[in-house]
C-alpha cells in the first residue's frame, strides 16, 4: 500500500502530465491560428490586387463610354483602388439644333408639327398649301446630296465609269462611318445609286472628287446652279452635307425638288427601295434612309432624307396625295420618326382639305 508521500508524488505527476497536454495543445492552437493568420494576410495583397484592376478596368470602361482621348498606357497601375465602389454615368451633351438656338421650335403651328420649318406646295399650281418659318435659312445636312446627283446628272457623265474610294473620301467633318471602305470600286452610277438612296457620304464625296476638273470645280458648279435656279437663300461648300456650313432655307429646296424631279435618273435612284453591292468576297445590302418608300399609302416620285446635329432631321419629297403633286419640305425636326410622323399628318390633311371628285351616277330604267 503506498504511503501518504508516493500518493502525493503520483498526484504531482499526473497534474504535470495534464499540463504538459495543455501546453501542447495550447501551442497547437497557437501554430493553428499563427498559420490562418498568415494565410489571410498573403491572401490581402491578392484582393488588392484584384480591387486595383478592377478599378482600371472600370476607368478604361468610363473613357471608352465618354468618348475621351486618355490613353491605356496613361493609367497608373499603382494607383490605389476607390474607397468605395459607385456608378459612373457619362453625360450626354445635349447639341442644339440651329433652329433650336435661334427659337424656331417653339413656334406652334396648326397640324402641330415635329419639324420647326415645312413647306407644302402644290407642284402643278405652284399654291403653297402649309408654311411654317419657310424662309429661314439652316444647315441643310445630307439633302446636299439632291444637289450633288443634279450637277452629275446634267454633266451627262459616264455611269459606268469605276471610281475607287480613297482616303480622301474619309469623313473629316462628324467622323462618321461608312461601309465602303477605302479601295472599293464602284461604278459612278452605284456611287449615285448609294449616295441618294441610303445617303452613303463616301460615295457622294467621291463623286464630286472624281469630277472633270476635280472637287473645287465641282462645289463651285452646285452653287452655280443653285444661283442659276434663283435660290438665293443656298450655299454649298462640299457635296455630302456633312458640313453644317452648306445651308438653305425650304422655299429654295422645293425649287431644287421641282427641278430634280425632270430628271428621270434622280427620281429612279432616290425611290429604289434596297440594292446589292457585290464585292466579290462580300456582299453588302443597302436600304432606302427613307422607310415611306415602302409604305402602300405614299406615292413617292422623288425623297432626300438628311441629319446632323446642326440641321436636325430633314426631309423633302415629290408626292402623289390626293391626286394631286405635292412637294414637302421638313427641316430640323427633333427624334428619328418625327419627319415621318409630319409627313403622314400633312398627307392625312391634304386628303381632308381636297375636295373628292363626284362618283358618277348610272343612268336608271
Amino acid at each position: 500500500m503506498p504511503t501518504v508521500a508516493q500518493a502525493a508524488t503520483g498526484t504531482s505527476k499526473v497534474a504535470k502530465s495534464k499540463k504538459t497536454v495543455t501546453a501542447k495543445n495550447s501551442v497547437k492552437r497557437k501554430t493553428v491560428v499563427a498559420r490562418k493568420s498568415q494565410v489571410k494576410v498573403a491572401k490581402a495583397p491578392v484582393r488588392k490586387t484584384v480591387k486595383a484592376a478592377s478599378a482600371r478596368n472600370a476607368r478604361v470602361k468610363v473613357q471608352m463610354a465618354t468618348g475621351r482621348t486618355t490613353s491605356l498606357h496613361k493609367i497608373s497601375v499603382k494607383q490605389k483602388p476607390a474607397a468605395r465602389s459607385s456608378v459612373v454615368r457619362a453625360a450626354i451633351v445635349h447639341r442644339p439644333s440651329m433652329g433650336e438656338s435661334l427659337g424656331l421650335r417653339d413656334n406652334d403651328d396648326p397640324l402641330e408639327l415635329n419639324s420647326s420649318v415645312a413647306l407644302v406646295i402644290d407642284q402643278q399650281t405652284n399654291e403653297v398649301l402649309f408654311s411654317k418659318n419657310d424662309s429661314a435659312v439652316l444647315p441643310i445636312a445630307s439633302l446636299t446630296k439632291l444637289m450633288t446627283g443634279l450637277v452629275v446628272a446634267d454633266a451627262e457623265l459616264d455611269m459606268n465609269e469605276m471610281i475607287t474610294i480613297t482616303g480622301d473620301d474619309v469623313d473629316t467633318f462628324k467622323g462618321s462611318r461608312s461601309r465602303l471602305a477605302v479601295g472599293t470600286t464602284l461604278s459612278r452610277g452605284e456611287l449615285m445609286h448609294l449616295a441618294l438612296m441610303s445617303s452613303e457620304n463616301r460615295a457622294a464625296h467621291a463623286l464630286g472628287r472624281t469630277y472633270p476638273g476635280g472637287l473645287q470645280e465641282f462645289v463651285r458648279l452646285m452653287n452655280q446652279k443653285a444661283a442659276s435656279l434663283g435660290m438665293a437663300d443656298t450655299r454649298y461648300v462640299e457635296p455630302t452635307g456633312l458640313s453644317s456650313l452648306n445651308q438653305s432655307s425650304a422655299r429654295d429646296l422645293a425649287t431644287l425638288v421641282s427641278v430634280a424631279y425632270q430628271r428621270p435618273i434622280l427620281r429612279s435612284l432616290s425611290t429604289s427601295p434596297g440594292y446589292e453591292v457585290d464585292l466579290g468576297r462580300r456582299t453588302l445590302h443597302y436600304n432606302n434612309s427613307n422607310r415611306l418608300i415602302k409604305n402602300p399609302d405614299w406615292d413617292i416620285g422623288l425623297q432626300k432624307t438628311g441629319y446632323i446635329s446642326e440641321a436636325g432631321r430633314c426631309l423633302v419629297m415629290q408626292a402623289k396625295v390626293a391626286g394631286r403633286q405635292l412637294i414637302m419640305v421638313f427641316l430640323d425636326s427633333a427624334g428619328k420618326l418625327s419627319r415621318m410622323q409630319d409627313a403622314e399628318r400633312v398627307r392625312r390633311w391634304v386628303e381632308v382639305q381636297t375636295p373628292q371628285p363626284l362618283a358618277r351616277q348610272q343612268p336608271q330604267g
